[in-house]
Formats: structure tokens, sequence, C-alpha cells
């Protein structure tokens, strides 16, 4: 139930991505009745942790990099997150999607607290050799940090199965033995689960149609956009379709598409694969800007790029009924007021893209036990936790009468505040 006076306090603290994180926190806690001593607890990291990497490049010069680790919680378990390589990465945002990851976990019922991670860098530029020995300084760094049951790094943008094998490779070093269950999204045979890289974006599917079964529409009878083509959103995009949505619109860096008789999804993704991982003169559909993808006459809006792209005035724009978030982020807070005003349901990131950490904790539970499922049972227990999740959070969006993104909070802050009280303080 998010008041004027909610709607006025996030909008001042838009700037920075961890105040969106506590803004939101705020309004569950007070819808919720959260107890002060918790939600103090919870508006601050364990511990946030920075590093310099000096690296020698290809042309023999140093280049020194900024390395950033920040748990947020190890409330309900050894903290989870994944790492991410980019020129944006810096303390605010990974202690912002550290406390994201807390939530996240707690929704989904796993037993993990909250991590995140990064280098600033721009893997685009830098050889596999120069990310290689970058992501393995990163590891050595860290040792202290990481560990099967103390925190459990996973990919994230700008990283993959091969930098998640790299840090396996340069921990068991350290530790001379051998651990794989330190990280997670590994490659198959070295310990990765099947069905992880296509996780996510079947936990968007999953939770899209679990909506419209709420909303009474028919998945054959509904169009959608889908913004980001890398391996949220074109899984996204690839089950959507396959469960006889109409995706008319997608759109990666390189180019937005539009097609209102249906992009043929396969078709793209052949091409993307065949041109350096991007749309960009892929003929399937017109041109299109990206704003124009986000506001585009579909049913579903399908989020699945980067953060902070649904802003107050994307949304006064936005016709979709549904909007279901793949990526993590996505909608400013000065943007929720409005969705909700105009009656539209958001399946929020802590719900919607917590498909990835769940196929992560299966992954590891298969190393503890070294024993390994076959990609139907992991598909089908990814779906059954996912439908779980959003089931607690539909059921609390009701009972206290707020929105998806709230009854989410509000799930993920019982668990905690359980974790908390029972574990009792020194």
């Amino acid at each position: 139930m998010t008041t004027k006076t909610s709607a006025t306090k996030v909008e001042q603290q838009e700037g920075s991505m961890f105040d969106a994180v506590l803004a939101r926190l705020d309004i569950a806690a007070k819808i919720y009745g959260l107890s002060e001593e918790v939600a103090i607890v919870l508006r601050s990291p364990q511990k946030q942790v920075k590093v310099s990497l000096p690296i020698i490049m290809d042309n023999g010069k140093i280049e020194v990099f900024e390395g950033f680790r920040t748990i947020h919680s190890t409330i309900l378990g050894p903290s989870k997150g994944g790492i991410r390589f980019g020129m944006d990465v810096c303390d605010d945002e990974v202690k912002a999607l550290s406390a994201w990851m807390t939530f996240k976990c707690a929704v989904a019922n796993l037993p993990y607290g909250g991590a995140k991670g990064g280098i600033k860098c721009d893997p685009r530029k830098m050889s596999v050799g120069e990310l290689e020995r970058l992501t393995k300084a990163y590891t050595v760094a860290l040792a202290d940090v990481f560990g099967p049951d103390k925190d459990i790094p996973a990919p994230d943008m700008g990283t993959g199965a091969r930098e998640m094998a790299w840090i396996v490779d340069a921990y068991n070093k350290v530790y001379r033995g051998n651990f794989p269950g330190v990280v997670t999204g590994k490659p198959v045979g070295i310990g990765g689960s099947l069905g992880r890289e296509t996780a996510t974006g079947r936990g968007v599917m999953v939770a899209t149609l679990a909506a419209l079964k709420k909303m009474n529409l028919d998945p054959k009878k509904v169009t959608a956009a889908v913004q980001g083509f890398g391996n949220v959103g074109l899984n996204a995009a690839r089950l959507l379709s396959q469960k006889g949505i109409r995706v008319c619109a997608i759109g990666d860096h390189t180019a937005t598409l539009w097609n209102e008789k249906g992009i043929d999804i396969q078709a793209a993704i052949r091409f993307a694969k065949e041109n350096n991982n991007t749309l960009k003169g892929f003929t399937g559909g017109v041109e299109i800007k990206n704003t124009e993808l986000l506001t585009a006459n579909v049913d579903i809006l399908v989020p699945a790029a980067l953060q902070n792209v649904i802003t107050e005035e994307i949304a006064k724009n936005i016709k979709a009924k549904l909007i279901v978030e793949g990526a993590n982020g996505p909608t400013v807070p000065a943007a929720d007021h409005v969705l909700q005003e105009k009656g539209i349901i958001v399946v929020p990131d802590i719900l919607a893209n917590s498909g990835g950490v769940t196929v992560s904790y299966f992954e590891w539970v298969q190393n503890s036990y070294g024993h390994y499922w076959t990609e139907e049972e992991v598909n089908s227990k990814h779906d059954t936790s996912m439908n779980e999740a959003f089931e607690h959070v539909w059921n609390n969006m009701q009972q206290y009468k707020s929105t998806m993104r709230i009854a989410a909070y509000i799930t993920a802050l019982k668990k905690v505040e359980f974790g908390i009280k029972a574990k009792g303080k020194y």
C-alpha cells in the first residue's frame, strides 16, 4: 500500500541504489510491523571488502583494478551472490545488490544470506589471458572471504562459467584441495549443474505464467516485449515464445526490434550467436528506440537488461498489464506508485529472477553430495520452487493489501526476522 508520503520519500532517494533498497525496505517494514532492532540489522551490511588488483597486461604494463565484495547477511546461511565485471561497478551498486540477494534468497526459501562482488573493468576490451589473471588475482585477494560454507560467488553481468572455473582453480591452489562448492555457475563436467545456464530466464517464464493465471489471461492470447538479449532476456524470450506468448519486441545494446506479428526468437538467437552476440542487423523486425520497447503496446513487459530503466516518466507511458523484472533493479522507486495507480502488476526482481540462485543452490547441493541430477530433475525442482515462492508473495500481497514488490520484501522480512530472533544477540 504505497502512500503519497511513501512515494515522496522514495523519490528523494532515487540517486543511490542502496537507498532505493532501504526505501522499499522501510515501506515493507512499516506495513508488516517489523521490529526496529531487526530493521537496524538489515540496514547495514555485515562486511565490505575493497581490494586493489595489479595485473600485468598483454603489453607488459601493469594496470591496477578495483575489486569489491560485500556480505550483507549470513543470518540464514552462507552468503550467496554473483560477481560482475563492468565499468559501473562501485561500492553503492555492490552493497545494494548484496542486500537484494539477502531478500531474494529468503523469498526463494533458500538457506543462504546475501552477497555481491565485482571488478571495475571493461571485459570487452580485455584479452582472455588478461581476464584470467584478473579473475584469479581477485580470488586470491578474497580467498579468506570465499568458502563453500562462508561465501559462495556465482556469475553475473560480464562473467560466466569460464570465470567461475578460474575461481575454483585459484581457490583450490590457495587451499591445496578440491572445493567445487566454492562457486556455482561452473561448467558442466567440473561440478556445474545441468539447467543452470537457462535458470534465470526459466524463472522469468514460470513467474510470468503464474501471474497470467492469477490475471485469468491465456498465454496463447497475449503479447510481450523483452528488453535485453543476454543470458536472461534471450532465454526468457525463447521460453515465453515456446509457451505460446507472442514476443513482439526484443532488444540489446546494439538494436531494438519490433514485429507486431511476433519475432521468430529462434532465428534471432541464431543470428545473435553468428554476430558476436548482438542483434544489430537482424531483419526479423523494424528497428525502434529502446524506450519505445518499454512503452510498446503489449500485455507483458520483461525488463531483463540494466537497472533503473523504468523511470517515473517511462512508467506513465507503459501500456503493459504485467511487468516481470528479469534484471536487478530495473524500476526506480519513484515509478512504483505510478505503476500501482495504473493497476499494473509488477512481479519484482527478487522474485522473478530468483531462478538463477535457486538452481545455484541445487548445484551447491549436488557438489556436496557428489551426485548430479538430470536436466529434467533440475527443471522440475526449479519450477516447483518458483511456483511456491510466487504463491507466498501473492498471498502476502493480498493479506497486507500491498504491491507484489512490497509483498516480496515482507515475505523475505518474515524469514530473516525469524533467523535474527532465533539466533539471539551478543
